[in-house]
């Protein structure tokens, strides 16, 4: 067993608190990892406030670290102790029906114990002051070391910054994949983003590598512009300047709507103007906010018979244990952007700060 410090969250609502947590040893096929570096997310936060139902406190959250594998379960080959690897909130199994099949990369595998915050044996690796402690989204990565399962872990460059990559864990991934893999952004394409966070800058670089010819940010917060130019934005508006709704403004600009629109925010009256800015005919129109339980889309059926696709995306479409790995090689060579979507950097204590910082839009 080792004790360690993690941020743990007591009950919803409250901030995290620092604490000494003991962390089991990983069982068969179970990996134990020294997190490096972590990031935090709205959906962490989202769990934090007490409106994701499948919640379960006290919790250790946290899903976009890095690390390095400190210890393995019986039966575990993919890695060894020594290997830095980033953890997966989708696992890859290989062997499920998902997992078999090119269309998606929902692996089912740990689905259910995973949405319990357990390990997939039912069972915690944690506790704390006596307490058992759950996992989130099978990865915990707010607490110095963890336990996955082997299904959850990709092993990448060893050379690679962790305090950078981490982010490949959830945000930059879920953003660039939902261009390129869920939309399939054409080149000379025309291309609008809803949301200029971390998730909408990801997409902005997707459209970007994918050659698409116009790319106009949508955001009420003006301090995002600037960032979202520098990734490949050729404008940006925001609905509080119009009078009339912003998807007739994005339909007028754009001559009869865009070629392809995101929705990164989680609001589901955007995700409704997202699809209505599409062009008739062709336009698609990718989900990629998670919004609060039991909210339903709604927009008229005309919008969809006139040949407008709805789709939505989970990690961007990405098969984890395949990609997360040519992902991180990508960003060696260049090919995407990583280091310029780390706004700040604070030591571990400081992670409520981290948590203000974020819902501040900072």
């Amino acid at each position: 067993v080792i004790k360690c410090k993690a941020a743990v969250a007591w009950e919803a609502g409250k901030p995290l608190s620092l604490e000494e947590v003991e962390v089991a040893p990983p069982k068969a096929h179970e990996v134990r990892i020294k997190i490096v570096a972590t990031a935090v997310c709205h959906t962490d936060a989202y769990t934090l406030s007490g409106a994701d139902p499948e919640g379960c406190f006290p919790v250790i959250l946290g899903h976009e670290g890095a690390g390095i594998v400190e210890s393995v379960g019986e039966g575990v080959t993919k890695v060894k102790p020594g290997d830095t690897v980033i953890p997966l909130y989708i696992p890859q199994c290989g062997e499920c029906k998902f997992c078999k099949n090119p269309k998606t990369n929902l692996c089912q595998k740990i689905r259910i114990t995973q949405g319990k915050g357990l390990m997939p044996d039912g069972t915690s690796r944690f506790t704390c002051k006596g307490k058992q402690i759950y996992h989130f989204m099978g990865t915990s990565t707010f607490s110095e070391y963890t336990v996955v399962a082997d299904i959850s872990v990709a092993k990448i460059d060893a050379a690679a910054p962790l305090d950078k990559v981490c982010l490949l864990g959830c945000g930059i991934s879920t953003g660039y994949g939902a261009a390129v893999n869920t939309a399939k952004v054409e080149p000379g394409s025309t291309c609008a983003v809803f949301g200029l966070g971390g998730v909408g800058l990801a997409v902005i670089m997707g459209c970007k590598i994918a050659g698409a010819s116009r790319i106009i940010g949508v955001d009420i917060n003006k301090e995002k512009y600037a960032k979202a130019k520098e990734f490949g934005a050729t404008e940006c508006i925001s609905p509080q300047d119009f009078k009339k709704p912003i998807q007739e403004v994005l339909v007028e600009m754009t001559d009869g709507g865009v070629d392809y629109s995101f929705e990164c925010i989680g609001n589901v009256g955007v995700m409704r103007a997202a699809l209505e800015a599409c062009h008739k005919g062709w336009g698609v129109s990718v989900i990629v906010g998670v919004a609060a339980a039991g909210q339903e889309i709604s927009t008229r059926p005309f919008q969809l018979v006139t040949g407008r696709t709805w789709k939505g995306t989970a990690f961007g479409g990405w098969k984890s244990v395949d990609n997360v790995p040519k992902l991180v090689t990508d960003y060696m060579s260049k090919k995407i952007k990583v280091d310029e979507f780390v706004t700040h950097t604070l030591p571990f204590d400081k992670i409520n700060e981290a948590f203000e910082l974020m819902h501040t839009g900072k």
